[in-house]
């Protein structure tokens, strides 16, 4: 029986802002070097241009081009070496940082080291309420929860930035407009905000696209590059008279170019229409074709439904009910979340191409390189430094010394539980001397082994352990034969998170250690210390219940009627001290558990 050919309604309540940073790695070397922003630079890794920016797309260059091709175009462009992206990702995640502070609800979701996406429904709903619709031009956007004068002044009868459609009312004073249409308007100028604070502190530029999906916003973001914004406005749905605004835009679109819809899927959609190959465009370092096929061209198909995307896009390897995901994204519905804000990533991922990988020790030189390396990032991604808390005698001026030379101890935020190597083999050479481009891909896991997280053994120590007793028995599974391999591309990669004990919702128990530390400031309120006497009053100290502790205030008692915890030295009435010993239970507990 055929399933229902329309795709699912859209929940258009929802405001989502897409984050693409300017030109992010070349913006990283600019940020060192100001004097490259003038000037035609780019980033190289390999052989190939990773990114350029705006002044060298100026002069022709662009990504994924060829080294000896961009100085040809530009003679006078100066060029980096990008191959080490420590300052890349430490650069990601101080936006990240940064932009997460804007968030009321968490959800914040990085892709890659350039994008982050916000869902700021709430705090766009939060403004809808306070809005005052009699004065829409004099309005004050409030970015705090806690703190109503933290916020900005805009002009709530505009769009902040460009609207998608470009013949949308940009104006308007009236205050009747529907909701839908007033949610954007505040988003766009929370988002324009977001983008001019980023700038203003970080000195990063940013390109942002806002929308009430992940799939239109990142998409509308392109309309308008550098340092613009884009907002996709209602009407969203269509009717009877035209199609609406979301669809519209998406028909436009080449199908390679739609997020959730990969490079494989694209292939065979191109296929499907054109009943053939699309041609492939020899002059893309990464492969592209040179016939388009769009949106539109898939959608008005009409042997294009679920049923027969099911068949074209399923099979091995492929998610259930892949045919009905890509029939729903062709029409613009996508309910995909924003991911909430993560203590740690999903998976730590190092990979490098070849022009040619083909002997042993080769495999075995560049699978240590990049044990190396996935060893080091996972100590900076996932290690924390743990100061040792300082007892208060510790404190005392003699001390002193011996405090600032203490040892900080280093925590696990989580143990990646799965190791996994990936290669890309080329395709044999055919008899004519040519070979068929090959994108596919194949992979083999196994767990992570223990040595992995020792911290008194060097990263190289531990590299070459992974790749003597995991990996190369992992390579032998992959490529069984001897010789006669070619791989363009290596990838290792530890996945399956099990993040440790600690105060996020996703950590598996509570943190015992930091539990100590912040014991303190938990039992402050439920302390008794002594009150200093009055002139008035006898020499003799009087125990004073601390206020805040639910005891009322005025009632005084005496040394006779306080006993002494025997654990901690804490006083108290003896009444409470049956609920204090009950505090020490579970603590104490854990200790020994430590101990032994």
């Amino acid at each position: 029986m055929e399933t229902d050919r329309t795709p699912p309604a859209r929940k258009d309540c929802r405001v989502i802002i897409h984050f693409d940073y300017d030109c992010f790695y070349a913006s990283v070397f600019e940020k060192e070097n100001p004097a490259l922003k003038s000037l035609p630079f780019a980033v190289q890794q390999k052989q190939i241009i990773v990114t350029c920016n705006y002044e060298a797309r100026r002069r022709g260059l662009h990504k994924l081009q060829l080294i000896r091709d961009a100085r040809r175009v530009c003679p006078d462009v100066i060029i980096e070496l990008g191959e080490d992206i420590s300052r890349f990702r430490d650069a990601s995640k101080e936006l990240y940082g940064f932009l997460k502070a804007f968030s009321w609800s968490r959800k914040v979701e990085r892709l890659g080291f350039d994008e982050v996406w916000l869902d700021v429904s709430d705090i766009v709903d939060y403004n809808m309420q306070t809005l005052n619709r009699h004065d829409l031009v004099q309005c004050f956007f409030q970015t705090s929860r806690s703190d109503p004068m933290e916020g900005f002044c805009f002009d709530a009868s505009t769009i902040a930035g460009h609207p998608y459609p470009q013949t949308y009312k940009h104006v308007d004073t009236t205050g009747t407009v529907d909701d839908l249409t007033m949610r954007m308007r505040l988003g766009s100028h929370l988002a324009q905000h977001m983008r001019h604070q980023l700038e203003q502190q970080k000195g990063y530029t940013s390109t942002v696209g806002i929308a009430t999906t992940k799939l239109l916003s990142k998409l509308v973001g392109n309309l308008n590059k550098p340092k613009g914004q884009t907002t996709v406005m209602p009407p969203l749905a269509d009717s009877v008279e035209s199609p609406g605004n979301a669809q519209t835009f998406l028909d436009e679109h080449e199908i390679g170019k739609i997020p959730g819809i990969g490079f494989k899927l694209s292939q065979k959609l191109r296929d499907f229409i054109l009943e053939r190959p699309a041609a492939f465009d020899t002059g893309l370092v990464y492969g592209g074709t040179k016939e388009h096929v769009t949106v539109a061209d898939v959608r008005g198909n009409p042997k294009v439904s679920p049923e027969t995307l099911e068949k074209l896009l399923g099979g091995p390897g492929s998610p259930h009910g892949i045919g009905y995901k890509v029939w729903c994204l062709l029409h613009g519905a996508d309910d995909t979340e924003v991911s909430e804000a993560k203590a740690v990533p999903s998976q730590i991922s190092i990979e490098d191409s070849y022009i040619r990988l083909d002997t042993l020790p080769e495999v075995l030189q560049e699978l240590d390189a990049l044990a190396r390396s996935l060893i080091s990032r996972m100590r900076i991604d996932l290690l924390v430094h743990e100061e040792d808390a300082s007892k208060e005698e510790d404190l005392r001026p003699e001390n002193i010394e011996q405090a600032l030379t203490q040892v900080t101890s280093k925590k696990w935020l989580a143990h990646p539980k799965t190791l996994r190597l990936t290669t890309r083999p080329r395709s044999p050479l055919q008899p004519d001397g040519t070979r068929i481009r090959s994108f596919k891909r194949i992979s083999h896991s196994a767990p992570l082994p223990n040595f992995a997280f020792g911290l008194s053994e060097s990263v190289e120590s531990i590299a070459d352990r992974l790749v003597r007793e995991a990996l190369l028995p992992m390579f032998r599974k992959l490529h069984p034969e001897k010789s006669g391999w070619n791989l363009s591309l290596v990838n290792l990669a530890v996945t399956n998170m099990a993040e440790t004990a600690g105060e996020s919702k996703t950590a598996r128990g509570r943190d015992i250690g930091n539990m100590f530390k912040r014991q303190d400031d938990v039992l402050k309120n439920y302390q008794i210390r002594e009150a200093s006497p009055s002139p008035a009053e006898d020499s003799e100290l009087e125990a004073q219940i601390v206020p805040g502790a639910g005891w009322d205030e005025d009632v005084e008692l005496g040394d006779d009627d306080l006993e002494r915890c025997s654990d901690c030295g804490t006083r108290m009435p003896a009444f409470a001290m049956v609920a204090h010993r009950r505090f020490h239970l579970p603590v104490l507990s854990a200790m020994q558990g430590h101990i032994t």
